[in-house]
């Protein structure tokens, strides 16, 4: 259980720098900078591997990395969404 509770609080932080870094918001607050940083972590490792520091399952740079193109994307598609609504 603490080692779940402890992949949320990393995946949160992952996901909140990815949007600081990105200087955008992610939809969703916490709950959204959680999933960012879940799928970012999922998209990095699997693009880059495993390499630098690990945290709670995370590799710290992939995941990062891996969320902040994340962002970018969600950011892309919000931005086109919000063109076709106008």
């Amino acid at each position: 259980m603490l080692s779940f509770l402890w992949s949320l609080i990393i995946g949160g932080i992952i996901g909140w720098l990815a949007g600081l870094i990105m200087g955008r918001d992610i939809p969703g607050g916490v709950i959204g900078n959680i999933i960012a940083g879940f799928i970012g972590a999922w998209i990095g490792q699997a693009i880059l591997g495993n390499w630098g520091p690990v945290v709670a399952d995370f590799a710290i740079l992939p995941a990062l990395i891996g969320a902040i193109a994340l962002v970018f994307i969600v950011s892309l598609v919000m931005k086109g969404m919000r063109k076709s609504t106008d």
